[in-house]
């Protein structure tokens, strides 16, 4: 199909099912059952069954027993038997206790804790969109997903906007050919305001709401930005250039400070979610950690500006993701070179665990509810892997796209993962599951208020 016939972030129709027959049958054969019944001999009483079969014989060779012998020989039957006449069992069916396992008084000492259901995780992409002319490029940013609950995609020199609410999309900028492709996108705080990095070095900020361009950022890098992140009112840069550069998007003279480390190309970027410190990823196969009170606007020469420098990834870093409930545990993935997801204690300096995943690590999300980590990969399987942490068990393996996954975003109450990839689809993953309410939950007034996720997403 060619590009030009294809609009943008519509649906793509997904094939009709069709059940394997090797699962049908087995599925089939586990509902038949055969016209035999064989005893099950773990589930007899060899005594009882061997007094069954004799005491008949017994009461015929003795002949007439005293009173007393026969008394006996009844005590004995109650006891022994406990009403049970049949001597082959055919199922594993436990005589009932002859008193309550636990006493009233017992129950209420111990509590018995509920056991907790585990989450059923869905196989396939809840929902796929088209994203004709995306730029299989690992080393750029072009995905992100906005506080108010809409989702921005740069495709070529477009960037578009789908409102994850209503289901519609809308085109917020297209540049011109020398200033493009777009190479980066990152929502601000707010929800409403939008940076966008350029193949020119130029960084635009955008109202989202009234699609007005509220400033270009000139001169700040020498090349591309493909990278962006937003601490408060500072919008964080990272260009093909090695440089870092922090911006207050207030201000006429917006560059603030700059971070000197990388000798290529940044292509990750993220804070915390202190707004302490900033991790930084390069095409050099450093990872960075700098203090936002280590920052100068005019460093000395030959002054070492990061708290951290690490070098133990043997290929670009770009998926970076502090994790939610731990407010000094980075995790980083490298490229097709490394493959390792590495975890790093950022105050101390020390990696706590590195885990070789197979293939490219492209991108990575903490579950926002859980202690779960999702890393998407490229070749061979270009698949999404759900991770429990610490112990790092793979949960579940998603697959579907036929690209190395590049991107990927996660929706504002943290259910939802989005994922774009060079097979030009955007595709919804259900992975992280529904979050549970709150026992005295008040109205709420979020991007998903008023309705269920799954209705707000289709």
């Amino acid at each position: 199909m060619s590009t030009s016939n294809r609009r943008p972030l519509n649906d793509v129709p997904s094939r009709s099912f069709l059940p394997s027959m090797r699962a049908s049958s087995r599925n089939s054969s586990s509902r038949q059952y055969g016209d035999r019944f064989i005893p099950n001999r773990s589930a007899m009483d060899m005594d009882v069954a061997n007094y069954l079969l004799t005491e008949s014989k017994k009461e015929k060779e003795n002949g007439l027993a005293s009173p007393s012998k026969e008394a006996y020989r009844k005590l004995l039957a109650e006891n022994v038997l406990k009403g049970r006449t049949r001597i082959l069992a055919f199922s594993n069916k436990p005589p009932a206790p002859e008193r309550p396992l636990f006493q009233e008084s017992d129950v209420s000492s111990h509590q018995a804790r509920p056991t907790k259901q585990r989450r059923h995780i869905p196989q396939s992409a809840e929902r796929t969109l088209d994203a004709p002319d995306i730029v299989d490029d690992y080393y750029l940013n072009l995905l992100d997903w906005g506080s108010g609950n809409v989702l921005s995609i740069a495709l070529g020199n477009t960037v578009y906007l789908w409102d994850a609410s209503s289901g519609s999309t809308s085109e917020l900028v297209t540049v011109d050919d020398d200033a493009g492709p777009v190479t980066s996108v990152s929502w601000a705080p707010d929800g409403r305001h939008i940076a966008v990095g350029l193949n020119s070095s130029d960084i635009q900020l955008w109202d989202s709401t009234s699609n007005r361009l509220m400033r270009t950022m000139r001169g700040v890098h020498g090349s591309r930005v493909g990278s962006l992140a937003w601490n408060n009112n500072i919008l964080t840069t990272g260009g093909m250039d090695g440089m870092i550069v922090n911006n207050d998007v207030r201000v006429r003279s917006h560059v603030v400070q700059t971070y000197r480390g990388h000798q290529h190309e940044v292509c990750g970027l993220k804070w915390s979610g202190s707004g302490q410190q900033l991790a930084s990823g390069g095409n050099d196969n450093l990872l960075h950690i700098w203090d936002i009170s280590m920052a100068s606007s005019n460093p000395s020469p030959g002054q070492n500006q990061w708290l951290h420098r690490f070098d133990q990834h043997v290929a670009a870093v770009k998926a970076l993701a502090w994790c939610p409930f731990q407010s000094n545990l980075l995790a980083s993935g490298g490229g097709g070179g490394d493959r390792c997801i590495k975890f790093w204690n950022t105050h101390t300096g020390a990696c706590l665990n590195s885990v070789d995943t197979g293939s490219q690590v492209c991108a990575l999300l903490w579950n926002k509810n859980e202690r779960e980590l999702l890393s998407s990969h490229g070749f061979t399987q270009n698949q999404l892997t759900l991770w429990k942490y610490p112990s790092m068990t793979k949960i579940a393996e998603l697959t579907g796209h036929t690209s190395r996954v590049l991107f990927m975003a996660q929706s504002p109450d943290g259910c939802t993962v989005a994922s774009a990839a060079g097979d030009e689809t955007l595709r919804f993953w259900n992975v992280f599951g529904i979050p549970e309410a709150p026992k005295s939950a008040k109205s709420s007034t979020g991007p998903f208020s008023g309705s269920t996720h799954l209705t707000q997403i289709r």
